[in-house]
């Protein structure tokens, strides 16, 4: 049933985003989510945290209340009072079946974006889902729902004109760093070589800029990224020793901790006390707040590119509009796929019992009469044994899955027609 799927997010409608940041999973993923997984005897989890979102979809066909969400802050972060949990929980939103559908398909398709219409949001459902799947985490009924999401998120930038003249947080991010006065001969410090430091990189890259060194943990990604921005590549631990001077550092890690301290800024300026840009698009942020109080900085994070966002949104309502009508349709006809799947589920052992009942007539019941017949009769026996398993294993599926679907909707209250809006 669709009540199995339940959703618990925060995002930039919910909290500012450093409050957002203490919903995100630390470091240690990978071990922390199969822990929470087993945990709450959660069938399957997905984990999506982007700039200005943390999701947790999970399946569990039992009742989910709200009770779990400051047990699930206590276990992401034990350092929290609770009431500090209690307050970010207030915040979560906690969405079930057709809501939590519902939600998802306007996550793919970028409604509910910090900027909607940016289309980096696909990819990033898709990487998550790879590495959600890699470590254990997800199963049949994510990955249905993942698929169907994905094929809906390309129909609603087809059929409606919600991704023209995209933007995205990183655009917003560097127009805002352009207006600030950057021009393409300033020193850029990229530290960080993630997927968001790498579109900025291409954005450096697009406008001229070229005196560019990137930093990393790894050494070997700050190279690939160095290589695409023409750059120089450093690992993260040569920062605090840097000393080629800067105009600009843009900072995105996957560190819970401030990687620009007051003393590490200190040191890369060396005295200097003309006004630099810091762009920080990090969630928590990688930048000490102390850095834009005590230095001349232009400080640009994504809390403050909302008004910007905002703008965008007003000029994308009637596409929403039409994308809101096609995601309804969408959440309803996800209802009959669901119920396919779980017959193609309950008999997935017809196929193999079929087959079992021919190799039987073959080799056992029939051996003798099937050994005196010529290889060309026997190539026809085995050709009309192999289409009556076909038509044995289809018939079957496709009676159940009809006789399922008619009781579904005899069960069903009526589904209202969708109001039709203009694209």
């Amino acid at each position: 049933m669709l009540d199995g799927y339940h959703i618990l997010t925060l995002t930039h409608r919910d909290a500012p985003l450093q409050v957002l940041s203490q919903a995100i999973v630390p470091e240690d993923a990978a071990n922390i989510l199969p822990a929470l997984k087993d945990h709450f005897e959660w069938k399957e989890l997905y984990y999506l945290a982007t700039c200005n979102r943390v999701m947790y979809l999970f399946y569990d066909a039992n009742p989910v209340g709200d009770a779990f969400k400051t047990d699930l802050l206590e276990k992401l972060h034990p350092e929290l009072s609770e009431a500090q949990r209690v307050s970010i929980a207030s915040r979560m939103r906690l969405l079930h079946g057709a809501d939590a559908i519902r939600h998802l398909l306007e996550v793919a398709s970028s409604m509910d974006s910090l900027v909607i219409g940016e289309r980096e949001i696909i990819r990033q459902l898709r990487t998550a889902y790879d590495w959600n799947h890699e470590i254990g985490l997800c199963g049949d009924h994510i990955r249905l729902l993942m698929r169907y999401t994905i094929e809906t998120a390309k129909l609603v930038y087809s059929n409606t004109a919600i991704g023209e003249k995209s933007l995205s947080v990183v655009a917003l991010a560097f127009q805002a760093m352009e207006r600030a006065g950057a021009r393409p001969d300033a020193r850029v410090l990229l530290v960080g070589a993630g997927e968001t430091n790498t579109l900025y990189g291409r954005f450096l890259c697009k406008y001229g800029y070229k005196n560019i060194a990137v930093f990393n943990r790894s050494l070997e990604n700050a190279q690939i990224l160095a290589e695409k921005t023409g750059g120089t590549a450093f690992s993260l631990d040569q920062l605090a020793d840097y000393r080629a001077g800067f105009d600009i550092i843009v900072v995105c890690t996957a560190s819970n901790t401030p990687v620009i301290t007051p003393e590490i800024y200190a040191g890369l300026l060396q005295g200097d006390t003309t006004r630099k840009i810091v762009v920080d698009l990090s969630i928590p942020h990688n930048t000490d707040l102390l850095v834009p109080a005590s230095f001349h900085v232009q400080y640009i994070e994504i809390e403050n590119l909302r008004t910007q966002a905002s703008e965008h949104r007003k000029q994308r309502e009637a596409a929403c509009q039409a994308a809101a009508v096609l995601i309804e349709e969408r959440v309803f006809a996800y209802r009959d796929l669901w119920h396919e799947r779980q017959v193609e589920r309950a008999l997935s052992h017809i196929p193999e019992e079929v087959r079992a009942v021919k190799e039987k007539a073959i080799h056992s019941v029939f051996a003798k009469d099937f050994e005196a017949l010529d290889p060309a009769a026997q190539a026809t026996v085995l050709k009309m044994l192999d289409y009556m398993e076909k038509k044995c294993v289809a018939i079957p599926i496709k009676a159940a899955k009809a006789a399922a679907l008619r009781n579904k909707r005899k069960d069903s209250p009526a589904i209202p027609e969708p109001k039709q809006a203009s694209v």
